[in-house]
């Protein structure tokens, strides 16, 4: 052990000094590490995940459940029986992950013990030849590597990424021993002469770039080329198909590079295009890069929900046919969103256009912030946009990738707020936070304040370390164009008719505008403020006509933020409204409902029975819409996204 800290060490020290990889892009992460948050909206529900959230994947993983208990089993070494899934140790890895998140926002000795803990007893399961899986340690060695269906890549996978976060929050190299060890049996394993592997379900390929990027060591880079390289040659099997017939269930039905649809299961799609994206810039491969232009135009023109949730089937968890997008029916697993928010951010440091920016922000406030309870104690794994009252959310889950998974990424929030190359500095959400950065002519320091998503006012403070030049870019989001999303799939019904500003300490601003950007190009000195005005009109949005479940309806959005109409808001039901493309609306902030939120109100047809019972007769009655995010936060009932415009659909309870 102390011989393999040794050589991880060696490698990091390496990577001070190690001349950087050629990329595509020139837009590097600005890592959560470096980012403090100070934020109305996003710093309570970051409390929240640490105080109630990573709790109770805690007790889940180590107290109710045998995740835990079985890595103290292959520790002991007594001939005793795993415990649960195949891929239960995941859930660990990904807890460990969040838990090494929220060290960085919250620091806090009892819970770093409890990951030091944690790190000793999967450390002590390890093989001497660096394999580490209970499922099959404890089920017999002899069968590893055998079914590429059973996830220990996928494993391996996120005990990387744990692995990574933990030493980029507290500098400690244990656990990311342990994961290179596991990465190096890997390689040794498998990149071999005539030796293929298709992992059943994609991670293992983003988490070795990650590896790569923390020790420079490239032959994680090149292992991770060597899974993607593995896909659609024919070379699946052991139950990878499901019965042997659908190789695009698990994006293995062709190259990576020549892919141009989004198939199979949603999540396994988001982490092999993230990797795919990743080793892409890292290997300076155009040929990943154009296949991932491709595949996301299919996701967002034909395949995404307006919440920006993506998987609509939940008989193989992910894609059909082009514009099925049902809404009672919808899957939309909250892992698949996460995967949304990975793979857009991948996306928009490979091309720096702020359209992948506009899909990362989609889903993040809506399609997998959705699946976090305001209490931050119950789970959504399938994110339906309407409900006539039979769905609510869980403690937990027999699969449980999502709460840990909702819970890492609120808590690594700060991964997707900056960017930066060594000339200029882009901004891309708006979240109210602070972070130091550094350009080849100095540092910069750059501090926002806003109260988004309510109001559309963000100010950005920039601190050069002196009078510095560069480029700062500012994101516009698209809606704030005119435009919901990227594509045709959807588009606003009423013409805009405000505009978005930009001061600089008061006066206009001058700006290009560039990818989506308002790039301010001048000379920066100390307490420099960018005003940007964004408008947050409530606009009615409209499903292209191949969207047959949407047709005749329509939906909600005040800035980045889907709404929806709920049951305890409008007198029980909501099935039984219209909502006129005419409808005018006001908005109010209500600080006592749901904690804090803008609700959207107007006056709409609503159907009831006569008082005879036999007659259908309609008034005008208040509607009030809240974010989807929030639904399912006062019991069970009716809700919707889309609301009819047309008599015809409305449903109206005896």
């Amino acid at each position: 052990m102390h011989y393999m800290k040794h050589l991880l060490l060696t490698s990091l020290a390496f990577s001070l000094t190690a001349p950087a990889f050629a990329q595509i892009n020139t837009l590097q992460p600005v890592g959560f590490s470096q980012v403090k948050i100070n934020d109305a909206f996003w710093t309570p529900r970051q409390e929240t995940v640490t105080k109630v959230t990573i709790p109770v994947c805690i007790d889940q993983t180590e107290v109710k459940t045998p995740r835990i208990r079985n890595f103290e089993k292959v520790a002991r070494n007594d001939g005793e029986k795993h415990e649960g899934i195949y891929f239960d140790d995941s859930d660990v890895y990904k807890a460990m992950e969040a838990m090494a998140y929220s060290l960085k926002n919250h620091p806090d000795a009892a819970l770093e013990a409890k990951f030091d803990q944690w790190t000793d007893i999967i450390a002590k399961a390890q093989q001497p030849d660096g394999y580490l899986n209970t499922y099959y340690t404890l089920g017999g060695l002899q069968n590893r590597w055998t079914d590429m269906e059973r996830h220990e890549d996928y494993c391996a996978g996120h005990l990387i990424e744990a692995a990574v976060a933990y030493y980029n929050a507290t500098g400690k190299t244990k656990l990311l021993t342990v994961a290179t060890r596991f990465a190096d049996h890997i390689d040794s394993t498998f990149r071999l002469a005539n030796r293929h592997w298709v992992s059943g379900h994609e991670e293992i390929e983003l988490a070795l770039v990650k590896l790569y990027k923390t020790t420079h060591n490239k032959k994680y880079l090149d292992l991770a080329d060597w899974y993607l390289q593995q896909r659609g040659h024919g070379y699946g099997r052991g139950g990878i198909w499901r019965g042997g017939s659908n190789a695009d269930y698990c994006q293995d039905g062709t190259p990576v590079a020549d892919q141009k649809e989004i198939s199979g299961h949603a999540v396994r799609a988001m982490y092999l295009y993230t990797g795919a994206a990743d080793v892409g810039a890292a290997k300076q491969d155009t040929g990943y890069m154009k296949a991932m232009k491709t595949v996301w135009q299919d996701v967002v023109y034909r395949n995404m929900y307006l919440t920006g949730g993506i998987g609509s089937s939940g008989h193989n968890e992910g894609f059909t046919k082009d514009y099925d997008l049902p809404n009672e029916d919808a899957y939309c697993e909250t892992c698949a969103s996460v995967g949304m928010v990975f793979w857009n951010q991948r996306m928009n440091l490979l091309t720096g256009e702020s359209k992948y920016v506009d899909v990362l922000e989609r889903s993040l406030y809506n399609g997998a912030l959705d699946g976090l309870s305001l209490s931050g104690d119950h789970f959504f794994y399938g994110n339906p946009l309407a409900n006539e009252g039979n769905y609510a959310r869980s403690e937990w889950f027999g699969t449980a990738c999502c709460p840990s998974n909702i819970a890492r990424l609120v808590e690594s929030l700060g991964d997707y707020i900056y960017a930066k190359d060594d000339n200029d500095i882009w901004v891309n959400l708006f979240i109210g936070s602070s972070t130091d950065l550094t350009l080849k002519k100095g540092s910069v320091g750059i501090a926002q304040a806003t109260k988004y998503p309510w109001q559309g006012d963000v100010q950005i403070t920039v601190t050069p370390v002196r009078n510095m030049a560069f480029p700062l870019h500012v994101r516009i989001p698209g809606w704030a164009m005119n435009e919901p999303v990227p594509g045709n799939a959807y588009r606003f019904a009423d013409q805009d008719t405000t505009k978005f500003t930009i001061t600089v300490n008061g006066k206009p601003a001058r700006y290009n505008m560039e990818a989506g950007y308002a790039v301010l190009n001048q000379t920066w000195k100390k307490g420099d403020v960018v005003a940007l005005h964004l408008p947050m009109d409530v606009r009615k949005v409209v499903a292209n006509d191949s969207i047959v479940q949407d047709r005749n309806r329509v939906a909600l959005q005040r800035g980045p933020l889907v709404y929806c109409v709920e049951h305890p808001d409008n007198a029980g039901s909501v099935y039984n409204m219209i909502l006129p493309l005419d409808a005018q609306f006001t908005t109010a902030y209500r600080p006592d409902l749901l904690d804090g939120v803008m609700t959207i109100e107007g006056q709409v047809p609503v159907f009831r029975p006569a008082a005879n019972g036999e007659q259908v007769v309609a008034q005008q009655e208040k509607l009030t819409a809240i974010p989807y995010y929030a639904w399912a936060n006062r019991g069970k009932g009716e809700m919707e996204v889309w609301l009819p415009t047309k008599v015809a659909s409305v449903k109206v309870a005896p």
